[in-house]
């Protein structure tokens, strides 16, 4: 079946910056029952949010099992790959700083990159404002490899949107404003400590 460059921009979009894997990751963190992280038991949760957080967790889940099905790299773990994202959005970054974002223990993330310097997926340096201050950022095969995983996940989304309707496609694609700005807000929750 043919794509629509409506149907490619739609997978795009979805996940343009990990957008929606990101609200996967923060909502998944969310206790079941929980407003958001505000107090308050399930009563005062609205049915969309549990919804949504059901459906992207379920999406992210489906999007993991499919993509390692047909990846070369499936090995990957998927903390690696959140840890090449987060250093392709920020980098050249401090392993403490790494481990803040991504919500891990400062040793969890250091091993994490030695397993990925030995890899050829990062590389060490110094801090330029600091060159006492180790730093680590993405190498080019990382980079490459982080490439090739989203341009998969932008495969598989684009032929599910190839099968949906084309109200369907269109109700995704206006969503995807207010799903970019749950994400800035979760992210906002999560930098804050309240989330």
């Amino acid at each position: 079946m043919t794509r629509s460059e409506s149907e490619i921009a739609a997978a795009e979009r979805i996940q343009r910056d990990g957008q929606v894997a990101q609200a996967a990751a923060v909502l998944a963190e969310q206790p079941a029952g929980s407003a958001g992280g505000r107090a308050g038991g399930a009563a005062e949760q609205p049915a969309d949010a549990r919804g949504l957080t059901d459906v992207v967790a379920r999406l992210r889940r489906v999007l993991r099992a499919s993509i390692r099905a047909d990846y070369p790299w499936e090995s990957l773990p998927m903390a690696q790959v959140e840890l090449l994202q987060s250093l392709a959005e920020s980098a050249p970054a401090r392993v403490g700083d790494l481990a803040a974002r991504l919500r891990l223990a400062p040793s969890t993330v250091s091993g994490l990159i030695s397993q990925m310097i030995t890899a050829g997926l990062v590389e060490r340096g110094t801090d330029p404002r600091d060159r006492r201050v180790a730093v680590v950022a993405l190498s080019e095969a990382g980079r490459r490899q982080l490439g090739e995983w989203n341009a998969a996940h932008q495969r598989r989304i684009a032929a599910a949107l190839a099968d949906l309707e084309p109200e369907e496609r269109a109700a995704i694609d206006g969503a995807l404003p207010a799903l970019s700005r749950l994400v800035d807000r979760l992210a906002a929750q999560r930098d804050e400590g309240t989330a």
